[in-house]
Order: C-alpha cells, then structure tokens, then sequence
C-alpha cells in the first residue's frame, strides 16, 4: 500500500513540476489584512498572482526588494521553492523580468513584461514553449496589532496579567477581546495607527460596571507600553505579543537528494503562515518547540506535511516528515532595513 501510494505521489509531483516548468508558478494563499498603503511603494513587496495554463489557473507569490546598491530583485515563490528572479527592471509602471528555473541538467527560462498600476500586475509570461497571461495584485499587509497580546497592570500591590487578543475582518477593521479571570469585559473603538493602539473598555464586576480607556504604542519588538485610564486614575501597563520571536520571515534550507531546496516561512501575528504558497492555519510555539502542518491534495489523494523544531535566538532547525521520509531544515531569520513606519 506504501508503495503504491509513494507511485501516486510521484507521478502527482511529476506532473505538477512539468506544469511548473510550463508556467513558473504554483500556490498562494493571501494574508488576511488591510490593502491600504501599496500607493508610492512601487513593486515593493509580495503580490500574489495568477497565470492562465490551458483552461487551470495557477497561482504563486511575487516579491520584490533592493540589494545594497539600490538594485530591484525578486523573487518566485512556490510550493516547489524559492527561485531568484534576474534582470529585475522596473521604470514608468513598466515591469520586466527573467526567471530561470533547473531541473537536473535542464535549464528552462521564461520572461516576463507588464504593467503595475493601482497596486496591480498585469503582463505576459513568454518562453519557448509560448505565453501564458499573468495578473495579480498586491499582497495585503496583516497590521502589527493582531494577535494574542499578554497584558500586565497593577491595582495596589496585586499584579493583574490578562490578555488582549486582536484580531481583522475582511476588510481589515480590528476587533479586541478582553479576556480575563476577573469580571466581563467588552472592548469597542480599538485603533491602530503609526504604532499607537487605543481602545475603549467596558467592565462589570457583579454589580459593578466600570468604564476605562487605553492609550500606548507597540514597539519593533512587538511590546506594548500603555496607561490604563478610569475613574480610579492612571495605571500603567505593559505587554507582549505572544509568540513573537517567530513573527516575521524566515529563509529556509531543506535538505534534498540534489542538495539544499530553498524555501520560504512568513509568520504572521496572528500565527498562521505562509510556507511557500501554502497557508498554515496555525504555528504552534511551546517554549522553545515549533510545529505546523498541512495536506495538500494531488489528484484523488491527500498528503500530510508535518515540521516539528526549535527556535534558538534568530535560529530554526528542524525536521519535515511526509509519507516519502523526514529531511532536515534549518532556518534563518530576516532582519530587514529600518524603514519608515507606514502604521500598518
């Protein structure tokens, strides 16, 4: 039955690595978040897009940076992997560039020309092999403000711990949950703006109703410094997003059979994540030990992906195991430029 079910998934895999040769792309799954801020921002960033394979319809992630010499790059990101993008050029909303993609000794190159305007992609995908129609859009940004944030205050000499869990809606409006041992608690008018958060709250103790306010800004690190206000004065408070050393872009080595894989692992503040194209519902962080997993389905057939590691520092080493066997990863956080803060 092992056997049997390694066939499947490899002809699966062969088959959709032909269609990756074909149109250079694969799965994207877009963050949830607000699509404010993309104007003046040129191409830089993540934007996911689709392109057109006979009658299916592929997606995968675009991302575009600067190197030190103010030069753009980019980058495809697949379920398959990281390739590098070269002769990144983009002038006048005119974009252009060159993907070459290897498998063993084969090499296959593909170009691209197209336009970005009002924070979308649009052009023409060109190979030996002939065109194939390319669109997307840019990848909406998850606000700093979202997650599970442990909250700590004192009122006299008792130290108070709850925790404020943050989360979007579609359209990205924040909602707050005050969640805590000690009475009901409602939270309306939460706003996140250039790194200050404030709310409004309202408590009941039995028969005691309370009212408060809170007003403090959430730093780099992901800590948040604040004063509660009320009737009874001014208290001050201080916080941490949950699960914040993994927050962030990790690049990752894989071990495989032709040597090292790259890939890509997007942690977001609420936890989910990007691996690649592939969304992660939930990262899973106890202490030092980091967990995820996903199915995805080729054909009639599903198979499971599962990573079990730890986080050291800016460290991630680990190892994936599906039905064809375990492999080694290690990881590396990215640390990226200081730049003017945009509030998202």
């Amino acid at each position: 039955m092992s056997t049997r079910r390694n066939q499947t998934f490899n002809k699966a895999a062969l088959y959709c690595s032909l269609m990756l040769v074909a149109v250079l792309s694969a799965q994207v799954i877009a963050q949830p978040s607000s699509s404010r801020g993309f104007r003046g921002r040129g191409i830089y960033g993540d934007w996911q897009v689709k392109v057109e394979f006979g009658e299916r319809q592929m997606e995968s992630i675009l991302s575009f940076s600067r190197n030190q010499e103010g030069q753009y790059t980019g980058q495809w990101i697949s379920f398959w992997g990281v390739n590098e993008l070269k002769d990144v050029k983009f002038e006048e909303n005119k974009l252009s560039f060159v993907q070459v993609v290897r498998f063993g000794d084969n090499e296959f190159t593909q170009n691209f020309t197209g336009t970005v305007e009002d924070g979308k992609i649009t052009g023409i995908l060109s190979s030996d092999r002939g065109e194939s129609k390319l669109e997307g859009q840019r990848s909406p940004r998850m606000s700093r403000a979202v997650g599970n944030w442990e909250i700590k205050f004192k009122m006299g000499d008792r130290e108070i711990t709850t925790t404020l869990v943050v989360k979007a809606d579609k359209e990205g409006q924040l909602k707050g949950e005050w969640q805590s041992q000690w009475g009901e608690h409602e939270i309306t008018d939460l706003q996140y703006e250039r790194g200050n958060l404030t709310f409004k709250r309202k408590s009941k103790f039995q028969e005691r109703q309370m009212e408060s306010s809170f007003e403090g800004t959430i730093g780099r690190d992901y800590t948040l410094t604040g004063v509660i206000k009320s009737e009874m004065g001014e208290v001050p408070a201080e916080g941490k997003l949950i699960g914040a050393p993994l927050i962030g872009t990790w690049n990752l080595d894989i071990e495989s059979e032709r040597g090292p894989r790259k890939q890509r692992l997007r942690i977001n503040p609420d936890m989910s994540a990007l691996y690649g194209s592939t969304l992660i519902k939930k990262i899973n962080l106890d202490g030092d030990k980091v967990s995820f997993k996903y199915v995805r389905s080729f054909g009639d057939q599903e198979f499971e992906t599962s990573f079990e590691g730890k986080l050291a520092e800016s460290k991630l080493t680990g190892e994936l195991t599906t039905s064809r066997g375990t492999r080694k990863v290690k990881g590396t956080k990215v640390v990226r430029r200081r730049r003017r803060s945009t509030g998202q």
